[in-house]
C-alpha cells in the first residue's frame, strides 16, 4: 500500500518539526521538502511590492518537485533506498509490493498547485495567527535574509491569498492549530494517520 500525506501551513508554523518526528515513527517513510525546490535567486521575480517574490507559487519549480513525487510512486523501494531510507525487514515469503510505504510531503504551498493536490491521501494545514507567526519568523535566520518590511508586506499578504485559493482548491484539508504543544500536535496527527491507513487496508 502506498500512503501519501501532506503537511502544509503557514510560515513558521511548525510543519518541518511536525514532519521531522512523524518521519522517524512510520515505517518505510521518505519525505519531500518543497523548499528544496525553490528557483536560484535570480530567477525570484521582484514584484509591485518591491520584494522579490518568494512566497509565490513561480518561485518554486513545481514541475521537478511532482516529477519527483512520481518517482516515489513508480518505485517507492528505489526511492527510498537512493534517499538512504532504512526500509522494515519483509515478512518471510512476502513481496515487497505488499508493505506499506509513506511518503510525506511538506511545504508552504502544496495544495494550490493541481497536479500536486490529487496525489494526496491525506491534507494537514498547520494554522498560527498573525502575531505568533511574526513574531516565530523574525527569530529566524535564513539563507537570504528577510528585508525589512517583508513580512507585513509580502509574506502575510500571500499568505492570505493563498489560503484563500487553496480553500477554493482542496476541500479535504484537515486544519491543524498550530499553537497546541508539539506533542499534541504530534499525538494528534499520527492517531489520524494510523486510523486512516488501517481503513484504507
Amino acid at each position: 500500500m502506498k500512503f501519501i500525506i501532506g503537511i502544509g501551513g503557514v510560515t513558521n508554523g511548525g510543519k518541518t518539526t511536525l514532519t521531522n518526528r512523524i518521519e522517524k515513527i512510520l515505517p518505510n517513510c521518505c519525505v519531500i521538502h518543497q523548499d528544496n525546490f525553490f528557483k536560484p535567486q535570480d530567477q525570484i521575480e521582484v514584484g509591485d511590492d518591491g520584494f522579490r517574490q518568494w512566497d509565490v507559487i513561480t518561485a518554486l519549480d513545481m514541475e521537478a518537485m511532482v516529477n519527483t513525487l512520481r518517482g516515489w510512486v513508480e518505485n517507492p523501494v528505489k526511492f527510498a533506498r537512493s534517499h538512504g531510507v532504512p526500509l522494515s525487514p519483509l515478512a518471510e515469503g512476502s513481496a515487497p509490493e505488499s508493505q506499506t510505504h509513506i511518503l510525506i510531503v511538506e511545504g508552504f504551498l502544496l495544495y494550490n498547485y493541481k497536479p500536486l493536490i490529487e496525489f494526496f491521501s491525506k491534507c494537514y494545514y498547520v494554522t498560527i495567527p498573525y502575531e505568533e507567526c511574526k513574531r516565530r519568523r523574525s527569530t529566524r535566520t535564513y539563507t537570504v535574509p528577510d528585508p525589512p518590511g517583508l513580512f507585513d508586506g509580502h509574506v502575510w499578504p500571500m499568505y492570505l491569498k493563498h489560503r484563500k485559493e487553496m480553500e477554493n482548491n482542496c476541500r479535504a484539508i484537515h486544519y491543524l492549530d498550530g499553537m497546541k504543544s508539539k506533542d499534541e500536535l504530534y499525538n494528534q496527527v499520527y492517531e489520524d494517520i494510523q486510523n486512516s491507513m488501517l481503513n484504507s487496508l
